[in-house]
């Protein structure tokens, strides 16, 4: 059995890498291609993301515009947008299943393997929601 630290460590490894998934989901930069034409004064870099697609110029002006219809997409980039999604809710369900199953915690009881086996439950969750 581990002790409440390594637990409570485990823990906020894996908030942090549930935060780090939905930075990656919001930002735009999944696919970034630049044209600069012959001066670099005229150059744009287009980013597109899951979301939105971006153009940023030389002179430092942004603009974003959200995609008008999922239709318009291409398969691959809508399967990776519900994908991304559903790691997301999974990381939901882990955080309250692990927390649950914590040492340190009161909920689920006082008895010890079934709060081990809560806390692993939650880590196979948190598992399973990366591999989505």
């Amino acid at each position: 059995m581990a002790n409440s630290g390594l637990q409570l460590l485990g823990f906020v490894l894996a908030l942090l890498g549930w935060v780090a998934l939905i930075a990656a989901t919001i930002l735009p930069q999944w696919r970034m291609s630049s044209y600069a034409g012959d001066s670099i004064i005229t150059a744009v870099a287009v980013y597109q993301g899951l979301w939105m697609s971006c153009a940023w110029q030389s002179t430092g002006q942004i603009q974003c515009k959200a995609y008008d219809s999922i239709l318009n997409l291409s398969s691959a980039l809508q399967a990776t947008r519900a994908l991304m999604v559903v790691s997301i809710v999974m990381g939901i369900i882990g955080i309250g299943v692990a927390s649950m199953g914590m040492k340190c915690t009161r909920c689920g009881g006082d008895n010890k393997v079934q709060k081990a086996r809560i806390a692993m439950t939650g880590g196979l969750i948190f598992v399973v929601g990366a591999q989505a």
